[in-house]
């Protein structure tokens, strides 16, 4: 797999690229929908690529517990198990590990968990991670780290830095002395930890950036911390990584948060909020966030949004989707996470463009300045 930028901002660090991978081009910057466990929630991988994506995201943690690796190795990958054409990416399920384990015990070696699912045991080292991941057989594979929260002190997260470093070396050791499973090659990203202290974050970089061939993923924000602090960890990232390698930041984010990072030179988000919100009645609109739970919207025979051409708006009425919010209906839950993740993906596309025609610049402050003014309702 490799990277090419195509453009460069003059007023900002945004930028578009090309990752190609095995299973197709994918154009920077890029919004991946959320396939934790094997299928975006709710949502057929007919949809999901009728919208315009061709990367999506598994988890590590979760595909491991259910229904196992070895079952989607025999299944040709995760690709063939869930009937997806396109590219493929999965977490290390460090996040997950730390996270959502009732109980995990960590050494330099790696992390024993409890399952969030029944209790049962289960250890994590670096080469468990990877030895999974090259079962799902996924195109861009991610390092097993150790991710800490937003409120972790200096000693906790210079440790973190310390054992995520380490860990990579285990990690890519791993790789190089095993062959692919599967018919393609997979890419290995390195994580960048140090939460929000500057000089934690550029020895972290430092450290990983030999580990990187073709990209690198900044984690370890969007955990709690601060937002000012984390977009000035993301500034910092844009300084101190390669500008000829895709910059991947994990777990981000709202709209807003999309358009800041990508002026400061990130390519590739993920983030669970367009499928959430949309199952909660919430739905992101060029007009800001609407609650299709409200009361103004039962005799509201409007679009949702007029300037959006998904199935939702272009068929259906405010009140139809409100009314079947309030019964539950599990229709409702499958077009609102169309149409959000339609509203994301064509943001990443206006972004792609107003960066290729040098117009960038304008377009996000105007974006980022509407956004604010508007309320939702």
């Amino acid at each position: 797999m490799n990277f090419s930028l195509h453009h460069q901002d003059a007023d900002t660090s945004a930028r578009t690229g090309v990752l190609d991978t095995p299973h197709g081009k994918i154009k920077t910057p890029v919004f991946m929908p959320i396939g934790t466990q094997g299928a975006v929630k709710s949502l057929s991988p007919e949809e999901v690529s009728s919208i315009g994506s061709n990367l999506i995201l598994g988890n590590t943690y979760h595909l491991y517990l259910r229904p196992g690796h070895n079952l989607i190795e025999n299944a040709g990958g995760l690709h063939a198990f869930m009937h997806w054409p396109g590219a493929l990416l999965t977490d290390s399920g460090g996040y997950q590990v730390f996270s959502l384990s009732k109980m995990n015990k960590i050494s330099d070696e790696g992390v024993e968990f409890k399952s969030h699912l029944d209790g049962s045991s289960h250890y994590f080292t670096p080469e468990v991670s990877m030895e999974i991941q090259r079962s799902l057989g996924a195109d861009i594979i991610m390092a097993f780290d150790e991710c800490p929260m937003g409120n972790a002190d200096y000693s906790t997260v210079e440790k973190a830095v310390i054992r995520t470093t380490r860990w990579a070396k285990h990690c890519t050791d791993y790789l190089s002395d095993h062959d692919a499973i599967h018919d393609w090659d997979q890419t290995f990203f390195p994580i960048v930890q140090g939460s929000v202290y500057e000089d934690l974050r550029l020895q972290s970089a430092g450290a990983l950036i030999p580990y990187s061939t073709c990209g690198i993923a900044v984690g370890g924000l969007a955990v709690g911390e601060e937002k000012n602090a984390m977009f000035e960890m993301v500034e910092l990232m844009d300084s101190a990584l390669p500008k000829d390698q895709a910059r991947y930041l994990m777990g981000v984010g709202r709209p807003t948060d999309l358009v800041r990072s990508v002026r400061a030179g990130m390519d590739m988000f993920d983030c669970v909020l367009p499928t959430r919100n949309a199952r909660n009645g919430q739905v992101f609109t060029s007009n800001g966030v609407l609650n299709l739970h409200n009361e103004k919207f039962k005799d509201d025979c409007d679009p949702v949004d007029v300037s959006c051409s998904c199935p939702l708006c272009t068929q259906y009425s405010r009140a139809y989707i409100r009314h079947l919010f309030n019964i539950n209906e599990i229709f409702g839950h499958r077009l609102a996470s169309l149409h959000n993740l339609t509203y994301y993906l064509s943001l990443m596309e206006t972004m792609r463009t107003e960066i290729e025609q040098d117009t960038f610049q304008d377009w996000s402050k105007d974006f980022l300045q509407k956004m604010s003014d508007y309320k939702g309702m």
